[in-house]
Formats: C-alpha cells, structure tokens, sequence
C-alpha cells in the first residue's frame, strides 16, 4: 500500500491533468467570444463538446473515486489537503451522476446557444433564439433532476453557483431589500435629477480603449499575467492565476459601458490572479463561490469605482483623454452623473438601487422556467410586464430586453442571484476594510489601492474553496451576510448625491 504522500501526489497529478484539458476547452471558450471567424462556430462547438467530454471521463473513472476513498481514510493529511479531498470527492459523486453522453449534449445546445443569441441579438428577435435557448433549458431541467433536490428544483442549479443557496434563502433576500430599496427610491424620484449628458457625448472608441487599459493598470491588475479583449459582453476567465483574461466593450456615445465593465472585470480577476496558484487544478486553487466571486467585481466596481475618492485622483486622466467633453467638469459633477438613479433598460449600466430590480426580475423568470410554470415563449412577455411593474419603464425591443445578457446562452441558470447577493458582500467586506484602516479613502484619493487589494489578498484571496460563502464571510468580517452594511452604505452615499 502507498503512504499517504505518494496518493495525494497521485491525486494532485491526476486532477491537475484534467485541470489542463478543462483549461484547453476554456482557452477555445474564450477565443469563440473574442476572435473566432463566424464559418468556425460549428467545429468550435464540437472541439468544446470533446474536450468536456474527455474532462469528464477523466474525472468519473472509478481508479479516481478509488484514489479518492483511499485518500478519505487516512489520518496523514494537513487540513489543506484533506479539504481539497473532501471538496473533490463532493464533485467526484456529483460528477458521476451524469454520464458522459449527457456532458456532451449539454456542452454542444449550450454552443448552439449562444450562436444563436448571437445571431438573435443581432436581429433584435428573440423568436431566433428561442428554439435553441428551449433545448437547454430542458436539459438543464434534466439536470436538476439528475443532481436531486429538495423542495424546489432551481435549488439543484443555484448550488452550482454557491453552496447551499436556495430559493427559500434568495427569496427571503430578495423581499427584505425590495422594501429598502423602494423606500429609498421613493425619497431620491422628486429630487432634482443629476446632469449625466455629458457622459452621452461622443467618446472615442480607441481613447476609451487606452483610459480602460489604465484604469486596470492603476487597479493593480498585472498585465504580465493577464489582458484585455472586446466581446458582445463583458467577461473574464482564467487558465491559471498567471493568465486571467478579461473583456470589455465600448459605447462611443457611454463612456460609462466601458469604463465600469473595465473595473467589474477587473475585481474579478485581480480575485483569479490572487488564489494560490501551487493548488492549480485543486479545489484551493478555485474561487470560493460566484456570490463572493460578485462580491470582488461589485466592489471595485461600486464602492470603490463609484466613490468620490477614486475619482479625485482618476479624474483628470480621464480628463486628459476626453478635455473637450469633460474640460469644463469638475469631479463633483462627474461624481453626482456616475451615480445618477434612473430606472433603465440595460442590467450592466444599472445605477446601484435599480440593480436589484433586473436581478429580481432575472431570477424570478429562471425560477419558473425551471418549475414549468412558464414556457420558453414566454420570457419576453413576462420580462417586458416586470420591467414596467417594477422599474416603471417600457421595453422597447428585444435587443434591450430579454437578449441583452450572455448567461441563458452560456446555460448559466442559477447565476443571477448572486449578483445581488454579491453587492450585500461587496458591502459588508468594504465595511470591514473601513473599519479597519479609517484613513483607506484617503490613500484611494491619493492613488494608492494597495489597502484594499492587500485586504483582499490576506482575507479573501488565499482560501479558495475552503469555505463556503458564510463561513468565509463571517472569517473575514466577524459575521455572516447582512444586508444592514449595504442598506447603510447606500442609504448614506445616496442621500448626500440627493440632498434627502
């Protein structure tokens, strides 16, 4: 019989090799998005489908689930390693539910997918995408069925995203901020609005390109282990903690589409190039969970990227690029515009309090395709009636609508929610950073992130899948999720803009 440090070897060669074919199908995933010729979609989508498919083999064949038994029964790990057995041989039984077959079929309706949005997207017709999105839509209801679940079937898919998230958990959220949200909403709608025209004048695309590249540089993220590409939409992705991919896009009449997809991105990958990269293909070498994962995004993007501090020392680089459009601002106008609290259409450029909405709306959609209580063909007509009940707006198209975002393409049900919930982390996580380090603002309006990355770096980064989303929270924090932090950490931001 071999010692314990020979199988865990073992073990570690074993999954770091399926590591590396996942990350294979992960590099053919990104270069799809960004550079692939439109001729190449359907042999790319087959190249995807064998990779998975190979992954998967690899990981369910029973010497694996036999290394992994013989590794539970020992006494000689570290707690490092004997957590990396326990999360992977969670994933091993959840892995051998499915059979290879299933893998495959998933992997190639999800490629067709998301051609098909594609196409759709650029037709404005929801109709083109709808055959397609139905077919994973039903598999993915078969895959529901298939990991188990109980009470609901959507909880099957959210556990995929966090552990242990479930509809009983986000609709309780979900209806404590509603109220706050409305509320606050309710005293900011008769205040005098916030000039932001000027951020709608005509910013040009390479100038925005070099601000962006920046901006990023100036967030700490290394370039020498990372970069910046265009795709329809904003994503990041990661082969190892030294090669972190992120995109954008640009709007030359929205300065903010780029700017703020540049720093949400750029929150999630400074989060990839900071887990341990000497647990590559383990799961410490994984992030947490897609809630804190949000979290890092959200907070770069907003209580950082949105904060008057940021700004009094990013501005006048931004200035130094757009001086005609943005000459004659100064920062505190510039501040007010990027906070500005308007319903809108589009789910990315949400300001902070409406967010929530789209999620909602998202959410409770996904929620019932998965239930049967809608169909398909639906999702425009429900999405078109929520987004004038709960943001008072009509939805002019499908384009703006029900098409604007990637995730149903990707076979991402279960996702949504974790946006909002990752803003209440976001918060609590820059409370407890505040609290910590009182002079934080005042070296992030001197041009110094260090603070927060280095917290970031210490609390968050380092554990990888050790904890779930509570415990890590509550490692980092001193409790687990409150949604108080955010609510108080709006209530005062939006009442100063406001004068409320």
């Amino acid at each position: 019989m071999a010692d314990t440090a020979s199988l865990y070897q073992q073990y570690k060669t074993v999954l770091q090799k399926i590591a590396d074919v996942k990350y294979a199908s992960a590099v053919l995933q990104w270069d799809q998005e960004t550079y692939l010729p439109p001729k190449g979609n359907a042999a790319r989508g087959r190249q995807i489908a064998s990779l998975n498919e190979i992954a998967h083999q690899q990981f369910t064949n029973e010497k694996v689930g036999a290394l992994l038994a013989e590794l539970m029964s020992t006494n000689d790990l570290s707690d490092k390693e004997k957590r990396n057995v326990q999360l992977s041989t969670e994933d091993y039984k959840k892995a051998t539910k499915f059979s290879s077959d299933f893998v495959r079929r998933m992997s190639e309706a999800t490629n067709k997918s998301f051609h098909a949005w594609i196409k759709a997207k650029k037709e404005n017709l929801f109709a083109a995408f709808e055959a397609p999105l139905d077919e994973l839509i039903q598999l993915k209801k078969q895959e529901a069925d298939i990991l188990g679940y109980q009470q609901h079937p959507y909880n099957a898919l959210m556990n995929d995203y966090d552990k242990g998230l479930s509809v009983a958990i986000a609709d309780k959220v979900f209806a404590d901020l509603r109220p706050q949200l409305l509320a606050l909403l309710n005293d900011i709608k008769n205040k005098p609005q916030t000039d932001s025209s000027f951020l709608h004048e005509h910013y040009d695309k390479d100038k925005q390109w070099q601000f962006g590249m920046e901006i990023l540089k100036r967030m700490q993220f290394d370039l020498e282990a990372g970069r910046q590409d265009i795709s329809e939409h904003p994503f990041t992705i990661n082969f190892n903690n030294a090669d972190v991919r992120v995109t954008t896009r640009i709007d030359e009449n929205d300065l903010g589409n780029m700017t703020w997809s540049c720093i949400h991105e750029g929150g999630h990958a400074l989060y990839e190039q900071g887990l341990p990269g000497d647990e590559y293909g383990l799961p410490l070498g994984e992030y947490c969970s897609l809630s804190i994962h949000e979290s890092q995004s959200r907070l770069w993007e907003n209580n950082v990227g949105r904060a008057l501090p940021f700004w009094q020392h990013n501005f006048s680089l931004l200035q130094t690029f757009f001086n005609k459009q943005l000459g004659h601002i100064d920062v505190q106008q510039f501040y007010k515009a990027i906070n500005k609290v308007q319903p809108s259409l589009i789910r990315t450029e949400a300001d902070e309090l409406t967010y929530h909405f789209h999620i909602m709306i998202r959410y409770e959609i996904e929620k019932m395709l998965i239930e049967g209580s809608i169909v398909t063909k639906d999702i425009p007509a429900y999405w078109n009636e929520h987004y004038e009940k709960y943001l008072g707006i009509k939805v002019p198209d499908d384009k703006r609508g029900c098409l604007q975002d990637v995730h149903w393409s990707h076979g991402s049900f279960g996702y949504f929610a974790t946006y909002s919930l990752g803003s209440l982390y976001a918060a609590q996580l820059y409370a407890a950073i505040s609290r910590q380090n009182t002079s934080v603002e005042k070296e992030i309006a001197e041009g110094s992130n260090s603070s927060v990355l280095g917290w970031l770096a210490k609390h968050i980064y380092p554990y990888g899948r050790y904890y779930t989303s509570e415990e890590l929270c509550k490692k980092a924090t001193g409790e687990t999720l409150n949604s108080t932090h955010f609510i108080n950490y709006v209530t005062k931001k939006y009442s100063a803009i406001y004068n409320t």
